[in-house]
């Protein structure tokens, strides 16, 4: 009963969920991402061998974030993270130039996938803060994210410890997330 209320309210009022899927390569900060915006705190993480869901409110748009871990021999598992995800956040560690091409491989596998066809992306350009990070523009180019047409992509620097730019990210996803919805 309780939950009709809310969706009817979320009606009236432009409430609105959405189910993120955060990938990327291991130690890209994903889980440190997750829990600075969950807790707004800093938390010391374990690299991430299934994966954690938290809910995450901003304005008027309730995150669900599925941020699994990014190690080569848990990559297979993601697909079966696809399906319903509206958007894509995908952490890059802008200071790891040895595998920025791993990463370009592994995003636009996922993007191949036809469960994933319809879904935003949102790129964190992270580790902003480290000496010799690659900046948005460089990220974008090494990620070949030019190349894509038919996608809405954007492209932003983030530091997860401070939390620098995590908020501007979240944005976008909500502003576009009401783009892509059909009008009742």
């Amino acid at each position: 009963m309780g939950g009709s209320i809310s969706k009817a309210m979320g009606k009236i009022f432009g409430n609105k969920e959405m189910r993120i899927l955060m990938l990327g390569l291991d130690a890209a900060g994903k889980t440190t991402i997750l829990y600075k915006l969950k807790l707004n705190q800093s938390v010391t993480t374990i690299p991430t061998v299934g994966f954690n869901v938290e809910t995450v409110q901003y304005k008027n748009v309730k995150f669900n974030v599925w941020d699994v871990g990014g190690q080569d021999k848990i990559r297979p598992l993601w697909r079966h993270y696809y399906t319903g995800t509206q958007g894509l956040v995908f952490v890059v560690d802008s200071q790891d130039r040895d595998r920025i091409s791993e990463a370009q491989q592994e995003l636009h596998r996922i993007l191949g996938d036809r469960e994933m066809r319809d879904c935003l992306l949102l790129v964190f350009a992270n580790k902003q803060d480290l000496k010799g990070a690659m900046s948005p523009a460089e990220v974008t180019e090494k990620l070949g994210l030019h190349k894509m047409r038919d996608r809405s992509w954007f492209v932003h620097p983030s530091c997860a410890t401070s939390g620098e730019g995590l908020y501007e990210g979240l944005s976008w996803l909500s502003a576009n997330v009401k783009a892509q919805m059909p009008r009742a």
